[in-house]
């Protein structure tokens, strides 16, 4: 792991929370910024690791494999960009674990839908940026003053989460 100058720990546990929050996010293929769409992640609070995703069969996430993912936090305090790989979730407990009357207004056959797709996203590193910078801060951009130091502190270049 190596970060500018903010705490890795800290931005971490915001991360998870600020997800948990509002778990949706930029998803795409690395190298295929064409196939990035929004997509609502499925988190399990003990599994911090991977996240989750139901897509269609015929979706470009269907080629599986590397990932990377874009998120900015319901308050835009928080933002962070990660990677990962896609897989497909065979876990038929995880499967239900993470089903609902949301997920199954996208598929017309429910959780028998032919084209339903189950995926896990295996975690790699991101870089997390916070942006609470405070009142002071806050003035000081108002009156053309440098941040960059104190924004400095809130930014980790490559964590894993």
């Amino acid at each position: 792991m190596k970060n500018s100058a903010g705490n890795p720990d800290e931005l971490k546990q915001k991360f998870w929370k600020a997800m948990a929050d509002s778990p949706f996010l930029f998803l795409e293929l690395e190298g295929q910024s064409d196939t990035s769409v929004p997509m609502t992640a499925q988190l399990d609070k003990d599994a911090n690791s991977a996240i989750w995703f139901f897509t269609q069969k015929k979706s470009d996430f269907a080629k599986l494999g590397k990932a990377k993912a874009s998120f900015t936090a319901k308050d835009h305090d928080l933002f962070a960009r990660f990677d990962g790989t896609l897989s497909v979730e065979t876990s038929q407990e995880r499967f239900e674990q993470f089903w609902n009357n949301f997920v199954k207004a996208w598929y017309d056959g429910g959780k028998d839908d032919p084209d339903l797709l189950f995926l896990r996203m295996d975690l790699g590193q991101a870089e997390i940026w916070g942006m609470d910078i405070g009142l002071l801060n806050t003035a000081k951009m108002a009156l053309g003053m440098t941040i960059h130091d104190e924004a400095e502190k809130r930014h980790v270049e490559a964590v894993d989460i």
